[in-house]
């Protein structure tokens, strides 16, 4: 039996993510889950965030751990090396203790699929079983098949919709196997999960490009216990859901029914915060079959309590990353602009805290710079804003908090509003 301090792996239980860039905010998600049925991912950290913040892996487990403990917290919890993409990805974190592995094949996806003539597909469907990556009779186990996922008509391929999904995933679940291979090899004297990315590509995943990926996944010997599609809509950095949220909802069901046929495994929201409008339709479709990530909300918790306690030192925050922007920017998907940014920086508003913490240019902006913010910004007396927005959250660490428990009370509520 597990120690309740050590991170295990979660199998089909619905679960939730909670990213921390700081490694102060256990208390509030503990908090938060310990009132509502998810389980929780209480060490979650991408490469990228690691990268751009500087912290190592294993500081991610151990601040979750040190919580855990602070808590008296005995409830199995994960911990989730986030959007790996390379095996040195693997071994650093798998070092560290996670056992929730995301693969990453993004760099591998053929966007440029969506729009090519059928020629250039079967051009590039013939290199790709010239290299054996297709196997020779690989059109016809799909041409041939028919899958019943629900009640609605049966999952087929014609012979472009297979080329296309062929063309675009094949080398990625290549790649998922080769970093699947080097999860199994770090923890062998261990269990561990996988989920596989593919969120980060350019259009939504279709359902027949789902079905694909996951038959595909099976073909090569990769047990995932969930996958993240791309959904229809806008899923920005820090703000409610972009979309029609119906058409939304038809594409969610059938996701889903295909992860309960295929899998089961369960469906992954990622950059899953603040999706308030989805909430409960999102529980309510998916049910146990869920795990909803977040990443920046406890950040920008962090910096409301900093604007609450040491308004001159959030102001310096807020100058500083209106100054990187633009360089920060690049790699998230949002649509606030330099303009609106500069604008915002240029007149102090009459009500910061919700310029800032509740309205899309100052959210976003405060998300994608963290980490200019935690690594180089300093205050003119030369302290890092590292240490400072640190010290300020050490002395009110109560507010901090209070502040994460309603606010991922908030998220796990909605959730399970409309659960069964």
């Amino acid at each position: 039996m597990p120690q309740a301090n050590t991170p295990v792996i979660l199998g089909l239980k619905k679960s939730f993510g909670f990213g921390d860039r700081l490694g102060l905010a256990g208390p509030g998600h503990i908090a938060a889950l310990e009132k509502s049925t998810f389980y929780g991912m209480l060490a979650q950290q991408s490469m990228r965030e690691l990268t751009r913040s500087r912290r190592r892996a294993d500081q991610v487990v151990e601040a979750a751990r040190t919580a855990v403990e602070a808590a008296h917290f005995t409830r199995p919890w994960g911990a989730d090396a986030d959007h790996l993409k390379t095996v040195e990805d693997v071994a650093h974190t798998a070092k560290a203790g996670f056992t929730f592995f995301t693969l990453d094949p993004s760099a591998s996806v053929a966007n440029a699929a969506d729009t090519m003539s059928e020629d250039e597909l079967r051009a590039e469907t013939g290199k790709l079983a010239a290299e054996g990556l297709l196997p020779g009779d690989w059109p016809r186990r799909y041409l041939d098949g028919k899958w019943e996922v629900d009640n609605g008509p049966p999952l087929t391929f014609d012979e472009e919709s297979l080329l296309r999904a062929a063309v675009k995933y094949t080398r990625a679940t290549a790649t998922c196997a080769r970093l699947y291979q080097a999860v199994a090899e770090h923890c062998t004297s261990r269990p561990f999960e996988v989920e596989i990315a593919v969120d980060e590509t350019s259009a939504p995943t279709s359902h027949r490009e789902h079905l694909f990926l996951a038959l595909e996944l099976k073909r090569r010997g990769v047990s995932f216990i969930s996958l993240a599609p791309r959904f229809v809509g806008k899923f920005e950095k820090g703000i409610d859901y972009v979309g029609d949220i119906a058409a939304f909802n038809d594409e969610l069901k059938r996701h889903v029914a295909i992860a309960r046929t295929l899998g089961p495994y369960k469906i992954s929201v990622h950059s899953g915060s603040d999706k308030f409008s989805l909430y409960p339709s999102i529980g309510r479709i998916c049910g146990d079959l869920l795990h909803v990530k977040t990443a920046g909300t406890s950040y920008l918790e962090a910096l409301r309590v900093v604007w609450r306690t040491d308004p001159e030192l959030f102001r310096e925050i807020a100058h500083y990353a209106a100054e990187h922007f633009e360089e920060e920017k690049t790699s998230f998907l949002i649509s606030t602009t330099d303009e609106e940014v500069a604008a915002l920086a240029r007149d102090w508003p009459v009500d910061p805290e919700s310029a800032y913490f509740e309205e899309r240019v100052g959210r976003q902006l405060l998300h994608v710079t963290f980490g200019s913010v935690l690594v180089l910004g300093r205050r003119p007396s030369g302290l890092p804003f590292n240490e400072a927005i640190r010290e300020s959250l050490h002395t009110h660490a109560g507010e901090y908090r209070q502040t994460l428990e309603a606010c991922f009370t908030r998220h796990l509520s909605l959730l399970e509003s409309e659960s069964a």
